[in-house]
């Protein structure tokens, strides 16, 4: 296996197989800076790290693709002329459609992409961050809709299955939308709120002091990698803006309740958001991810 981009998400991967696996896997790496890649083989995410290009994927059976989203189609274009016949590409980004679009349009018969997107992650990133247990539980996404042979998705999961993550398969377009509301929007809403403690003005230093388990739960994700989020919401922009204009809407009701004094519909709308919650909590433990 070849991992590109063996930060966070790559080098977990890495430490997890080569944890599970041992000698009977072989993992080369290529990152973005040659400290990265002398820290990746330090910990062991992977056997051999490298700036060239051929010597990393050359011998690949199954390709890793981890880099920020708009770097994906632009690496998959350098890899190439280096892939051997039935390599599978796979990778870990937060948008589906537009790497497809674009894949589609560049490989050859002979190679294979199986969209993939594990639902986990820290607020943290690089390799150092790095955990071998963090897909275990959390959901993995396999697009099964980009044409790969049933040969080539079996290779995957044999590997794939040692992350002890809950795999679960979805169309290119409606894993978009479900990644937009369950995981981009809320980090643009968290981001949002310590936009918010920016702007209070005179008022910032004595909001500070305030800061306690409320506001640090729900803005962890702001200290997310704003290059990899930046990217999420290019290829991502329509689901997400639909999304926001909807939390817009959802807010401005309660602007309009609070305003007028309306208790009553305040209260509805923490007691349905309570019950929603409480409910999914219930029925999944495991659902949401504690990282």
């Amino acid at each position: 296996m070849a991992i590109i981009g063996v930060g966070l998400i790559g080098g977990s991967l890495g430490l997890c197989l080569k944890d599970r696996l041992g000698e009977d896997i072989y993992i080369t790496g290529l990152c973005r800076t040659q400290a990265s890649m002398d820290k990746a083989m330090e910990l062991g995410a992977v056997d051999f790290a490298s700036a060239d290009i051929e010597a990393v994927v050359g011998n690949a059976d199954i390709i890793f693709l981890s880099p920020p989203v708009l770097q994906i189609v632009p690496m998959v274009e350098k890899i190439l002329p280096y892939l051997k016949k039935g390599a599978i590409l796979t990778d870990a980004g937060s948008t589906k459609q537009y790497i497809w679009q674009h894949l589609q349009k560049i490989l050859p018969e002979d190679i294979y992409y199986i969209a993939g997107h594990p639902m986990t992650g820290r607020e943290k990133s690089g390799v150092t961050a790095a955990q071998k247990d963090l897909f275990v539980g959390k959901a993995y996404v396999i697009v099964e809709d980009t044409g790969a042979p049933k040969e080539a998705h079996d290779k995957l999961m044999s590997v794939l299955k040692h992350t002890g993550a809950n795999f679960t398969t979805l169309d290119i377009a409606k894993h978009d939308r479900c990644a937009s509301v369950i995981s981009h929007v809320p980090h643009v809403a968290a981001a949002a709120l310590v936009t918010l403690l920016n702007q209070s003005g005179g008022d910032m230093e004595s909001c500070i002091k305030l800061i306690g388990g409320g506001f640090k739960d729900t803005t962890r994700i702001a200290s997310s990698n704003a290059d990899m989020w930046a990217d999420i919401c290019m290829t991502n922009s329509k689901a997400i803006a639909a999304n926001l204009k909807t939390l817009q809407q959802i807010i401005g009701q309660v602007i309009t309740a609070c305003e007028n004094q309306d208790r009553q519909s305040v209260y509805d709308y923490f007691t349905a958001s309570k019950r929603r919650r409480d409910d999914l909590l219930e029925n999944a433990a495991n659902r949401f991810d504690p990282n």
